[in-house]
């Protein structure tokens, strides 16, 4: 595997770290600011709609140039968007920060899998995605608890401070380790990206993504109450879970990425049917604290083994001008975690037991396992005809030089 996937993975790890971070920070931003918690939680609101609008936005405008640049442009954007939330006087600036903070989002993790599966063999594409998004995962087991840390001690300022100089780094190493030959430009342009978004296949992709993350963050967004109401945890225990699920999801990711270089769609089927089981298993899980532990790291391992084949599989519906497809999958996966959040609240609020909300995550994986089915099914529909169409073609020109001669 090539050293350039280093850069990627240290872009990923600053972009991981900002986006969660926030929600160990609530209550000191709310201190500080002067507002109250669910006030504060809009911060989190503010950063998830910056990467669903940033994300085919910026793949979209930046479509003609290179790819190299582009990625070197959006992490500067990443560390001004760090810089202002730091410096925010208030909370409305802070609201601005951090949507300019989400805007790379989903572009940079959209670009990069392009460029990521370019310097990798063909049977390794799945795995060279799976690296960068390992900065994603390790952020969550070690970028997060480290940055919560720092912003409880030093003032949650000091924490966006520390994002801004992991930003800087990635600049650094993108520059020194992307190949200089991804510096030209593609030659689709931005009609020719626009035109992949036209792809039945690709919308059956992205609707995989939105409910197969979906049911993950319809559970994850209440594994809280879930430890400490059900399994009986005390609240200063849940960072260490929080961490085990980041243990789980990097197991997955990695797994996920090789076990999809021999199968993508078997990858995805074995990974929305385990999430399936995991979720369904939840209630059983969270009696105690041992089996509590357990189900947090399938979790995390089930969920991410998808991510990989999710993404390339986006990447190969629009092979021609991937770049926008493939950023527009991470503004699928930002709709899962704001939709499913929403649903497993609806289960929460209609009183069905503070582990409901991941019996609604089952309803959902299971919607996206309807889903990849269905795709698989438009897949093996369309291959006899393209097929029929490369027999057609190939033979007219022998007939039409038969007749002239």
């Amino acid at each position: 595997m090539p050293l350039a996937l280093l850069a990627l993975a240290v872009g990923a790890f600053g972009i991981g770290t900002t986006e969660f971070v926030m929600m160990g920070l609530l209550p000191d931003v709310a201190d500080d600011l002067n507002i109250s918690i669910p006030s504060a939680g809009h911060l989190v609101s503010a950063y998830a709609l910056g990467v669903v609008i940033g994300a085919p936005l910026l793949a979209a405008v930046t479509a003609r140039m290179s790819r190299r640049t582009v990625l070197i442009g959006l992490m500067g954007l990443f560390v001004v968007g760090n810089a202002l939330s730091a410096l925010a006087p208030d909370n409305g600036w802070l609201l601005a920060a951090r949507f300019l903070s989400g805007l790379p989002h989903g572009a940079f993790f959209g670009v990069g899998a392009v460029v990521a599966t370019n310097m990798v063999a063909p049977e390794r594409k799945a795995r060279s995605v799976s690296l960068m998004f390992l900065g994603l995962t390790v952020a969550n087991v070690l970028g997060v608890p480290a940055a919560t840390l720092m912003g409880q001690n030093l003032g949650w300022r000091a924490t966006f401070l520390g994002v801004s100089a992991i930003g800087l780094a990635a600049i650094a190493a993108l520059a020194f380790l992307i190949p200089r030959d991804h510096e030209h430009a593609t030659a689709q342009g931005l009609r020719g990206e626009l035109a992949a978004l036209r792809s039945l296949p690709v919308w059956l992709s992205l609707g995989t993504t939105v409910a197969g993350f979906g049911a993950l963050f319809a559970a994850y967004s209440y594994i809280t109450p879930m430890l400490t109401d059900a399994a009986g945890y005390a609240d200063a225990s849940v960072t260490l879970l929080l961490a085990l699920f980041g243990v789980g999801a990097t197991a997955g990711n990695l797994l996920g990425g090789r076990l999809a270089d021999h199968s993508l769609r078997g990858t995805l089927f074995g990974g929305l049917t385990s999430l399936v089981a995991v979720l369904a298993l939840f209630p059983l899980l969270m009696r105690t604290e041992l089996t509590a532990a357990v189900a947090v790291i399938l979790l995390g391992m089930a969920a991410f083994a998808t991510g990989s084949p999710l993404q390339l599989m986006v990447m190969e519906k629009a092979s021609s001008a991937p770049s926008l497809a493939s950023s527009a999958n991470q503004a699928a996966f930002n709709l899962a975690n704001a939709g499913g959040a929403w649903i497993g609240g609806l289960a929460l609020a209609a009183g069905f037991g503070v582990t409901s909300p991941a019996l609604a995550g089952v309803a959902l994986a299971v919607l996206g396992l309807a889903v990849a089915s269905l795709a698989h099914a438009v897949d093996r529909h369309r291959a006899p005809a393209a097929g029929r169409e490369r027999i057609v073609a190939s033979h007219v020109p022998q007939e039409a030089e038969a007749v002239h001669h």
